[in-house]
């Protein structure tokens, strides 16, 4: 990932989605004191402990923290008068604590309150769509989002349940999709599928990527900044970690295209992966793809 952003000494760099910092923290040694980085998250309490961590490990006087979702990084960097960032980081997977503790309502293995809000404080919680969604919603978004081939019966029984009452926790909704959805030759809980799609709908995550990469597609363009603001450096580095197929696909296509066009090179053709150490000692990271770019400077 360092390799490909090549974050140098003086550089503005941007870190989408800050997370537990550990990204953060190695980017800004290779700022150094004279550079720049702001960080995003949409969870405050991530926010903070990234940013404590950069502090440690890094003297970076210009350090931004800005609690929000990477869909709105360009406007607030033209709000703000920022520099033109240098390079761009996006991990698309969540954070490890969101999965590990059952107060935040991701996961399926502990009980805990139906939630999975990347910002708990701000809109409609898992537990809100299941227990408010009609059945049509719920079966589109189990079907689009979480790839469930049994959606419109998981549907039909979430709202049979609901009728007796509210589903307040992970533990009673995965019960109810197991029922329905049954065992995984695998060895993948029958849940999976239906927690992803929930956890893409309630953080909109779809839509907030295709923000993203909309914006990076303009700045590429040749008449960029005319006029505007310019939030992308020229020869400005792009890296995204995608962690599956739906947030993959948009990420591949609008790179490929920009490539095409003559706007940017790819910085790793194919997508790269995690090696064997890092998969070793971060086995999520074995499902993550580095998709990455290079802008051209304009002519």
């Amino acid at each position: 990932m360092l390799e490909a952003l090549d974050p140098q000494p003086g550089e503005h760099a941007l870190d989408c989605t800050a997370g537990a910092g550990g990204h953060a923290a190695a980017i800004a040694e290779r700022l150094g004191p004279s550079g720049r980085l702001t960080l995003l998250d949409a969870d405050a309490d991530n926010l903070a402990y990234a940013a404590a961590r950069v502090r440690e490990r890094a003297p970076l006087p210009a350090l931004v923290t800005r609690h929000t979702n990477f869909a709105a990084a360009p406007r607030l960097l033209a709000n703000e008068s920022a520099p033109p960032v240098h390079t761009v980081l996006a991990d698309l997977g969540f954070a490890s604590n969101h999965v590990d503790d059952p107060s935040r309502g991701f996961a399926f293995r502990h009980d805990g309150p139906l939630d999975m809000r990347f910002d708990p404080t701000r809109g409609l919680s898992a537990r809100d769509l299941v227990n408010d969604a009609p059945e049509a919603e719920l079966s589109r978004i189990f079907r689009e989002w979480g790839e469930e081939p049994a959606a419109r019966r998981v549907a039909a029984a979430l709202v049979a349940a609901r009728a007796a009452g509210p589903i307040e926790t992970t533990g009673q909704l995965a019960d109810i999709v197991r029922s329905v959805v049954g065992r995984s030759a695998r060895g993948i809980d029958p849940a999976t599928r239906c927690f992803q799609g929930l956890r893409i709908a309630v953080n909109d995550e779809l839509g907030t990527l295709g923000a993203l990469l909309g914006a990076i597609e303009r700045a590429a363009a040749p008449s960029a900044g005319r006029g505007d603001f310019r939030w992308l450096a020229p020869g400005a580095r792009i890296v995204f970690l995608t962690f599956h197929s739906l947030e993959d696909r948009p990420v591949k296509a609008a790179f490929a295209s920009l490539v095409r066009k003559g706007w940017a090179s790819d910085l790793a053709p194919g997508g790269g992966t995690a090696g064997p150490d890092e998969q070793r000692d971060n086995p999520r990271s074995r499902s993550a793809r580095l998709r990455g770019i290079r802008l051209e400077s304009p002519k």
